[in-house]
This record gives C-alpha cells, sequence and structure tokens, in this order.
C-alpha cells in the first residue's frame, strides 16, 4: 500500500503541533487532487485530531483538558506513562479527511494537530490516500 510518511519530532513531555503543511505536502507528493487521505500514527503515546489553529491558546488548552482528564495517578502499568496511553486513546490514531482540489478541504479556522503526550520523541505519520 502505497503512503508518505511526515517526520514529526517532539520536543516536549506533552506537546500539540499543527502538522497541516506537513499533510498538504504529502498530498502533493501524492498527487491527489480529489478524494480522501487517512492519517495513521503508529504510536500507542500520541493520537491525531482536527481543531481551531487560529488562537494558539488551543493547542495550551488541548493539553490542559486532557491532563484533567486523564490526570497522573497511581496506574499499574510500569513505565510510568499510563496517562499517555489513556489520553492517546481518547484522541485516537487516525484521521480521514477530504481532500479537494490538491488541498485539505478543512473549516476557515481547522488544522491538524499530532497530539505528543510522551516525549520528547522521534514521531511519525502516515498518510494514506483514498482517490475519488
Amino acid at each position: 500500500m502505497r503512503y508518505v510518511e511526515i517526520a514529526v519530532p517532539t520536543r516536549s513531555r506533552e506537546e500539540v503541533l499543527d502538522i497541516t503543511e506537513k499533510v498538504e505536502g504529502a498530498i502533493r507528493e501524492l498527487g491527489l487532487s480529489e478524494g480522501f487521505v487517512v492519517l495513521y500514527c503508529p504510536h500507542t503515546t500520541a493520537g491525531l485530531t482536527v481543531n481551531e489553529t487560529a488562537d494558539p491558546d488551543v493547542r495550551a488548552d488541548v493539553n490542559a483538558a486532557m491532563s484533567a482528564m486523564v490526570p497522573r495517578i497511581a496506574f499499574r502499568h510500569g513505565e510510568g506513562n499510563s496517562p499517555a496511553h489513556f489520553r492517546s486513546a481518547l484522541l485516537g490514531p487516525t484521521l480521514l479527511l477530504p481532500v479537494e482540489r490538491g488541498r485539505l478541504s478543512l473549516g476557515t479556522w481547522q488544522g491538524v494537530y499530532f497530539c505528543e503526550f510522551d516525549g520528547p520523541r522521534r514521531r511519525r505519520v502516515r498518510v494514506y490516500p483514498l482517490p475519488a
């Protein structure tokens, strides 16, 4: 199966990164003009979401909300990153997004976020084309 892999290096333990431009670069590389892309994050302590990118405070708010929903408690998992696993599960590893005229067809303020919950790490996201 054909796909383009995007490198997503993270710098913090918890971080929300706008990867919209990288995804659009992958769409160009794939030569997809109409259809959909499936984004897949092959990591158990990170996730993907679509949200507002106009206000940079949204990224901090996503992190704060995820921390409030899944706080650091006495989990049994011994690696010390159990909250990251649950936060990742809440967001999920995939997105299905429409492509029109060779670009993501998102709302005016929308963008694609990669959410790191156990960094810093070298992460990646795969972009799979689904032609119309």
